[in-house]
């Protein structure tokens, strides 16, 4: 909550320092049209910190490269949205174009200046001995994921101080009193695999006592390659096991919406592009422009994908099912550069439009591939099939075209982590990287 506040002080700093520079310019400068900006601007930094999510990492996972990742990625759409709606507003705001651009920069110098400075201030806290103490009670597999965790993200501050084991013997609530004295721990956590109702409560009562924070690490092994979140029911904290992907409303209606304006602007923009190519195509062999193929969608039902051709029209009598690679004497010329541009995937958008793709999920597969993964891992590809699939995705990016089990079955691990870590966010990225491929060409 201090970021966000500290965040549309420096906002309205900015756009104030803008009025105080332009003030004396009446062809660009009117309080009306300052009214406008300081409403407008402050509102859509609301939508835009709430659609990133910039805020919303807790103490454990926060990581500082992410937060300024996201940080800039927000100061970004913010500029995109304003400038958007003042052009779609015909200038009816009267926010001039220089006035927003200018306010634009000054906002994220100091933003930028203020989250840095806030950064090291805290590292040189941490440096200068000022940890956070924990001490665990438990000395089991919890035991070493908590110091590990800890070990590795030594940004956060925390100082492991040793550790206390129950034994089956009388006063160990008194012994691990004269231990908590000792070391006067901020915080203590209880690997509840390894205590009882009793000795939970006894640590809590002696944490009240001593004024530190008690943390209850409950045992789920089998579950932690999962997002999970906490859903109180009354008393009982119920830990919400995120198996659905994309399982809330708002991430559905969010992935849509982009998918929707994100197709929509491409297919306007590009449509030169589109149409170089389809001349390109007809000229360069003979056939047709676009290639479509029967794919399995999402829960597994199929859809004609489009693209454009890459391949002869006789392609089929070589009887092959996967690409060669520079190798596969189906391929076209012209077909090999837009392969590794990625550019004949373009059409596809199409689909997205339709609602049969996503821009970013796992590549949607022909049947051949359903069935060899099927047979290899089942469960991971039928989890893959619970959304859209996408013209990009962390396995296309990491790995290509499929041409044998084992790179599929690689692509479909990296899928996998999508799954589990979506975000507009992690969609925007991939997409950045996507568009890195086409640019140097290093589709494979």
């Amino acid at each position: 909550m201090l970021y966000l506040w500290t965040d549309i002080l420096l906002l309205n700093l900015a756009y104030f320092i803008t009025y105080k520079f332009f003030a004396s310019d009446p062809g660009v400068f009117s309080h009306h049209a300052y009214l406008n900006l300081f409403l407008v601007s402050n509102l859509l930094w609301l939508i835009c910190v709430n659609l990133f999510q910039i805020y919303s990492h807790t103490e454990v996972s926060a990581n500082e490269y992410n937060r300024f990742w996201k940080l800039v990625l927000t100061i970004t759409a913010h500029l995109v949205l304003l400038e958007a709606l003042n052009y779609l507003s015909n200038e009816a705001l009267g926010i001039k174009e220089k006035w927003i651009f200018t306010g634009y920069q000054v906002f994220t110098m100091l933003s930028l200046l203020v989250h840095v400075a806030t950064a090291l201030l805290f590292r040189y806290i941490r440096k200068s001995g000022q940890h956070k103490k924990y001490v665990i009670v438990g000395n089991g597999d919890q035991h070493e994921l908590i110091t590990s965790f800890y070990g590795k993200q030594e940004h956060l501050g925390y100082s492991f101080r040793g550790s206390f084991k129950f034994e089956d013997r009388p006063s160990q609530i008194e012994s691990l009193e004269d231990f908590i004295e000792l070391e006067k721990p901020d915080f203590i956590y209880c690997c509840l695999a390894e205590m009882d109702k009793e000795q939970v409560k006894g640590v809590i009562k002696l944490a009240e006592r001593k004024n530190t924070h008690v943390r209850l690490v409950p045992e789920y092994p089998g579950f932690l390659s999962n997002r999970l979140d906490f859903e109180p029911v009354g008393t009982l904290p119920i830990i919400n096991v995120q198996t659905k992907a994309l399982s809330r409303s708002d991430e559905q209606f969010i992935k849509r919406a982009f998918d929707i304006t994100f197709s929509a602007i491409v297919m306007v923009l590009g449509l030169p592009l589109f149409l170089l190519i389809m001349l390109l195509v007809k000229l360069s062999s003979p056939g047709s422009v676009f290639f479509l193929q029967e794919r399995t969608g999402r829960w597994g039902k199929t859809f004609k994908i489009i693209k454009f051709r890459t391949m002869h029209s006789d392609a089929s009598k070589y009887g092959l099912q996967h690409s060669l690679g520079a190798k596969d004497p189906r391929i076209t010329t012209l077909g090999f550069l837009l392969r590794r541009t990625r550019l004949d995937e373009l059409p596809q958008f199409l689909n997205v439009l339709k609602g049969e793709m996503s821009i970013v999920g796992p590549r949607p597969l022909h049947k051949y591939d359903v069935d060899m993964l099927m047979s290899e891992a089942s469960h991971e590809f039928q989890k893959a099939l619970t959304i859209r699939p996408g013209i990009t995705s962390i396995g296309q990016i990491k790995v290509g075209y499929a041409s044998s089990m084992s790179e599929n079955l690689l692509r479909l691990k990296y899928d996998m982590l999508y799954l589990n870590t979506y975000s507009l966010t992690t969609d925007l990225y991939l997409i950045a990287l996507t568009i890195q491929v086409i640019l140097l060409g290093k589709g494979k």
